[in-house]
């Protein structure tokens, strides 16, 4: 049977967790007035420090994108809402969110501060507005994170990839980057407690801090040019890469909860 942390233990993580995102929340009011480095610099250091807060270890493997890499577009699987953290550590990048989150208490606040991109799921028309807007971050040298399962899983499995915005790196003629993550527990085993299922962010946060520690491997596999192909076998050369990686199956259905990507 798995080790739980102790009651007091999880009690003193959320507090030091509280003030680590006041701050960020903070830094954020004046993020956007900083050059492109800086910026990176200050996202990759807080994302840390949110990991650093829920003991979570973090271990890269593959070929990440250099600082000089230009038009660079992460297609990552999606489990959790630490795949934000855990990502922005290892590789500072924008993301694409459905609308809903831009209005969320706090979270909300810190995520528009930032330059997130976001979507509105209800409206198949959006799809083209993001996908140039993502373009246009692209072609202005920042990074950018889909994923094209447009649900979270527990990790056992790859939901199948979504192309529509994968249209995007079709059009900056971007590089992209499957990235495969994984999250592990003390016994070696998937970390289901990580994953972001339940329609709570509070009961989410409860599990993962339940943990002693957590593990989480990124696989950057190698970039894939998309200039010359179409957003559907970017998204199976994608998605194969990905669960090769894991060594998963893929499921052709969906499950596990909504992050509001459109689908085809």
């Amino acid at each position: 049977m798995q080790n739980t942390t102790p009651l007091l233990l999880q009690v003193i993580r959320s507090v030091k967790l509280l003030f680590h995102v006041i701050s960020g929340v903070m830094q954020s009011l004046i993020y956007l007035y900083f050059p492109q480095a800086i910026r990176r610099s200050m996202m990759q250091r807080w994302a840390k420090g949110v990991l650093a807060c829920l003991e979570i270890r973090l271990h890269s493997c593959g070929s990440l994108p250099t600082l000089q890499a230009q038009r660079v577009l992460l297609a990552a699987n999606h489990i959790s809402w630490l795949d934000v953290c855990v990502l922005m550590a290892a590789c500072p990048t924008r993301f694409v969110a459905k609308s809903e989150i831009s209005r969320w208490p706090v979270l909300g606040l810190l995520s528009r501060n930032v330059g997130t991109l976001f979507i509105e799921r209800a409206k198949r028309s959006d799809t083209q507005r993001i996908n140039q807007q993502i373009a246009e971050v692209l072609e202005k040298g920042e990074t950018v994170t889909v994923f094209p399962e447009g649900t979270t899983t527990d990790g056992a499995q790859l939901n199948h990839f979504h192309a529509s915005l994968l249209q995007s790196a079709v059009n900056a003629d971007a590089l992209l980057y499957p990235v495969a993550i994984q999250y592990r527990n003390t016994a070696g085993g998937i970390c289901t407690e990580a994953a972001y299922i339940d329609p709570s962010l509070i009961l989410s946060l409860q599990k993962i801090l339940s943990q002693p520690r957590i593990d989480v491997t990124l696989t950057f596999n190698p970039p894939i040019p998309s200039g010359l192909r179409n957003r559907r076998e970017l998204a199976r050369l994608a998605e194969h890469a990905i669960a090769e990686a894991l060594a998963v199956p893929i499921a052709h259905k969906e499950s596990g909860k909504f992050s509001g990507l459109p689908g085809e």
